[in-house]
């Protein structure tokens, strides 16, 4: 069936104008293994939100590709490049030929050069096209439509870069969706419609590095659904993706601790995993985050750092991803949490990092952090005092400890350390807080250890954060657009959870909630139902319509940061 397939789709081919060739490149192209390539590529970054945005580049929040960006992401660290590349808005006629815009084609094939130009091996797919007219779950998706443009769609791509060098490595299809044994093998067979586009579209192609994709590009559903392409010569890879656990990675019922063993042994039977049921194959996680706009700071170098020690014990490159919002600022050209950042380099180099401490359990009401420095201000002036961070060093000792202005700071006037505790010492303290101090972040310290990553603590005048106003009125009629209540942070600006629960003591969203951890219960979730910038929290219009159906009186609490009783703000919505 498979043969005869591909034979169907060359013969449409050439009917279509898309002859396969034999392109003729000039210089040289060395062959390497999918696993060296790998290796050489880890750790590496996605360029998010950019390519792949819809309509085209530029129309979300990054602007159109910055070329600095390259040259900054590598001196970063960053070995490894992934050019996520949606398709849709780009075919400059329909069936048969499917033919894509040559201006869109040219411009992949100028940010591909920049990116090989810099040694970075770089993987380009076709991105949102997955959940678009490559959708094999949509209803009434006709598959052989489907496959046709597939095949039309990467032999342009491949023919546009065919003479590229071997730093340039192709995946067909983010993350296809799928649920039920048909998809799955659909998605089999557009791996083998993909290789068979490529290398009948000639030059280096067939040589060359490919990543091939299970069902939703999801490690479980790829353990046991993927088959390997029967019409495969090239050096190959399986890649998938892993956003893991669900509620702590995307902000969902008040997850903002991490880092107990029952954490750890999850992840890690997770990419086992996969490593299990693909025991001499290459693989690498193309897309992985713990975006820091909805996880915890300590936490979140927490569950970095031990991703990547875990894909290295089970021989798995990494590529983070970023789309351009939550790490990198393509305009500053500056990590927003740099920390992060040297944890994934250091760890990717087999270095061991030493890591802030914090709240593991999550039985209790309270999460604290040695990202922080927390100096509680109350009502009163209160003077500075001695404040303490603790390290889990791993085996590192720390060697010196930096002012804000990169000084190294004197041990014992300054700060004082016993075991993995540093002090720093009131005087110190009272150089950046005093009683005309505002409240919120003041100054951030770093800490230097033997080996590993540089970690920074947050010095905060941490005192009592305010929504502008406390209480609206729902109706039908205000359901339907957000609601925005500016804040005035008096601590780090970011919202850790926001509980919502109705006059009756229930749980506005996800009743179920009430088994989790006391610190968990009735807390619903970022982007569906809340949502958060430096000027206000926002309760969204699903939540309004919630409160609306509900017919009851809902009380929202917005909790901050440190979580701990009475750090938070009341908003209470009433019916109209």
């Amino acid at each position: 069936m498979t043969t005869i397939l591909l034979a169907m789709l060359a013969a449409s081919a050439v009917q279509a104008g898309l002859v396969p060739r034999s392109n003729k490149c000039s210089g040289g192209f060395t062959r390497v293994s999918a696993q060296t390539w790998l290796d050489n590529a880890n750790p590496g970054w996605n360029l998010g939100n950019t390519l792949d945005a819809i309509p085209t580049e530029g129309s979300w929040n990054n602007p159109p590709v910055v070329v600095n960006t390259f040259s900054q992401i590598q001196s970063a660290g960053f070995k490894g490049m992934r050019l996520p590349i949606t398709w849709i808005d780009h075919f400059a006629s329909g069936s048969p030929s499917w033919t894509v815009n040559a201006t869109w084609l040219q411009r992949v094939s100028d940010v591909v050069d920049e990116s090989i130009s810099r040694g970075f091996h770089t993987i380009l797919n076709v991105h949102h096209d997955a959940t678009d007219w490559a959708d094999v779950t949509a209803a009434g998706a006709n598959y052989t439509a489907i496959e046709d443009r597939f095949y039309a769609l990467w032999f342009q791509i491949a023919t546009n870069l065919a003479c590229k060098s071997s730093l340039l490595a192709f995946e067909p299809l983010n993350e296809p969706p799928a649920t039920t044994q048909a998809h799955y093998d659909e998605i089999n067979k557009l791996n083998t419609i993909f290789v068979k586009a490529i290398n009948d579209a000639g030059g280096f192609n067939p040589n060359r590095v490919v990543t091939l994709v299970g069902p939703s590009e999801d490690g479980s559903l790829t353990s046991q659904f993927f088959k390997r392409p029967t019409n495969i010569t090239n050096p190959w890879a399986i890649q998938y993706h892993y956003y893991s656990p669900y509620d702590f990675i995307f902000g969902a019922w008040g997850k903002t601790i991490w880092g107990s063993d029952a954490d750890k042994q999850a992840l890690e039977a997770n990419i086992a995993e996969v490593r299990g049921n693909f025991t001499d194959v290459p693989l690498v996680i193309g897309e992985w985050s713990a975006a820091g706009t909805y996880t915890e700071t300590s936490a979140r170098w927490k569950y970095s750092d031990f991703l990547m020690k875990t894909a290295a014990k089970y021989n798995t490159a990494t590529y983070w991803w970023d789309n351009g919002a939550t790490d990198f600022d393509r305009g500053s050209g500056k990590f927003r949490d740099p920390v992060v950042k040297d944890i994934i380099v250091q760890a990717a180099q087999g270095k061991t990092n030493s890591l802030a401490d914090s709240t593991e359990d999550e039985s209790g009401l309270t999460q604290v952090s040695s990202a922080y420095l927390y100096h509680t201000a109350g009502k009163a002036p209160t003077p500075p005092t001695d404040l303490t961070a603790s390290y889990l060093l791993n085996g590192n000792t720390i060697t010196s400890v930096r002012s804000p202005s990169g000084q190294t700071l004197s041990k014992g006037p300054d700060y004082t350390v016993t075991g993995g505790n540093v002090t720093f010492k009131a005087p110190l303290i009272s150089k950046y807080i005093t009683p005309h101090t505002p409240f919120g972040q003041v100054a951030n310290f770093t800490i230097l250890f033997s080996h590993g990553a540089t970690l920074q603590t947050t010095l905060v005048k941490l005192g009592q954060s305010k929504l502008a106003t406390n209480t609206s009125i729902a109706t039908a009629s205000t359901a339907t657009t957000d609601l925005r209540i500016p804040v005035t942070y008096a601590t780090i600006p970011k919202v850790a959870a926001v509980q919502a629960k109705l006059a009756d003591g229930t749980c506005l969203f996800d009743t179920w909630t009430v088994y989790l951890p006391a610190i968990q219960q009735c807390r619903s979730t970022y982007g569906n139902q809340w949502d958060y910038d430096g000027a206000s929290v926002t309760i969204s219009a699903a939540a309004v319509q919630a409160v609306v159906a509900a017919g009851q009186t809902t009380t929202f609490v917005v909790e901050f940061y440190p979580r701990m009783p009475g750090n938070s703000a009341t908003f209470v919505m009433t019916l109209g």
